[in-house]
């Protein structure tokens, strides 16, 4: 390539993609917490139509006068201090299920959890339907996140995962496409765990329940509608630790700077 030969750049992430994410990290960060407030009011998970304390719940958060507990199914997991039973800053036992420094408010309100619960949700949820749309508009869907038929080739998964998780791969990845397994991620992100918050999230609300009862029947039932919403939200916070970790390693200072301003990705010349 000649030394004088121009090469192309265009911006790695548009405008549209940095106001969502940045507004979907603030959304999904203020209905965990809110949502952890509401889980408070009764830390238990049941399947089906009904569930209440007499019920076998598949997953419960538990205390006793010294110790707090995580039961899932049969398996009993000793949490004090973090889960069930623990100290709030001035010394004092509490048995919440989920401590105040996780929860908004930081002390129990189930009105108040509630109130923040749902707004922020019509944000995320009109926010989520703008970006799709927008992403099918600008073709960044299909030019970015796209499987090509030889991807789905189990031998180049494999490769994708296995460079996925070599740090040095990590390290010289930042400003290039998105490879197989960051592809398959925010497809699974974007299109399936994000629209489940908020089916089964309607799926709960009273008057949704009221108007559209066939919603419950979809999912098995109300507390089969919570119980996915919780597992979803799980997944949710599982990836972004991922993703985090990811962005550590690879660079944490120029990835977001580019989500901020956009950032530069090279194009081969023509």
């Amino acid at each position: 390539m000649p030394k004088d030969a121009i090469i192309p750049r265009q911006k790695r992430h548009r405008l549209t993609t940095r106001l969502w994410h940045w507004t979907n990290a603030l959304c999904l960060m203020v209905l965990l917490m809110s949502g952890l407030t509401i889980f408070n009011a009764h830390p238990r998970l049941y399947w089906g139509e009904y569930g209440a304390n007499d019920d076998y719940a598949w997953m419960a958060v538990g205390s006793s006068q010294t110790m707090g507990y995580l039961r899932l199914g049969e398996l009993r997991i000793e949490t004090t201090g973090f889960l069930g039973n623990w100290q709030d800053s001035q010394g004092r036992t509490q048995k919440w299920a989920f401590p105040g420094w996780a929860t908004i408010p930081s002390s129990y309100s189930l009105a108040d959890g509630r109130r923040w619960h749902f707004f922020f949700a019509w944000i995320f949820s009109f926010g989520l339907g703008f970006f799709m749309l927008r992403s099918l508009w600008s073709r960044h869907i299909q030019r970015d996140l796209h499987m090509r038929r030889e991807e789905w080739r189990p031998s180049h998964l494999w490769r994708s995962f296995r460079n996925h998780t070599s740090l040095r791969a990590i390290r010289q990845s930042a400003g290039e496409d998105y490879n197989s397994i960051q592809k398959l991620s925010y497809i699974g992100v974007i299109f399936i765990l994000l629209p489940l918050m908020i089916f089964t999230g309607l799926t709960m609300s009273p008057a949704m329940d009221a108007n559209w009862p066939f919603l419950t029947d979809l999912l098995g039932g109300r507390q089969s509608a919570r119980s996915l919403h919780f597992i979803t939200a799980f997944l949710l916070v599982l990836f972004f630790l991922i993703h985090m970790a990811m962005v550590l390693l690879s660079g944490p200072f120029r990835q977001i700077g580019a989500m901020i301003s956009g950032g530069e990705r090279m194009e081969p010349s023509l």
